[in-house]
């Protein structure tokens, strides 16, 4: 195992403050909640909660948290995420792969869209505005 330098340390550091940074919910008005239950993390979401980070830091989009849960129920259906956003229905995606969670940011999040073909659960369309 190698030694880090006190740059390495410094660049880890500031890694995990934006990491941290993302959970804290201070002047956040939208949420992400990725299912890592065993079913989901076996299913791939570990990697899909990766790229949703990577391109809410690539929109510069510092106004959602992003959570952890265990099992949402949706085993056939993992990965699953969860986004509430305001202005729109409180949505279950699933089958959520790399190419859909970066659907989830940039045309739920950022465009204020549902991703029709992934979603599993949400309001009745008679309370969608």
């Amino acid at each position: 195992m190698s030694k880090m330098t006190l740059e390495d340390l410094r660049k880890l550091r500031e890694t995990k403050k934006q990491e941290a940074a993302q959970r804290d919910s201070d002047g956040k008005d939208s949420l992400i909640i990725v299912g890592m239950g065993t079913c989901g993390i076996a299913a791939g979401a570990k990697d899909v909660l990766d790229v949703m980070l990577d391109e809410l830091k690539k929109a510069g989009n510092d106004n959602v948290i992003i959570r952890q849960a265990g099992c949402m129920g949706l085993c056939h259906v993992e990965p699953t995420i969860e986004v509430r956003t305001p202005g729109m229905p409180d949505t279950i995606y699933g089958k959520v792969d790399a190419k859909v969670a970066k659907d989830i940011v940039n045309i739920h999040i950022i465009d204020r869209k549902l991703v029709n073909e992934h979603v599993y659960d949400k309001p009745a369309a008679d309370i969608i505005k």
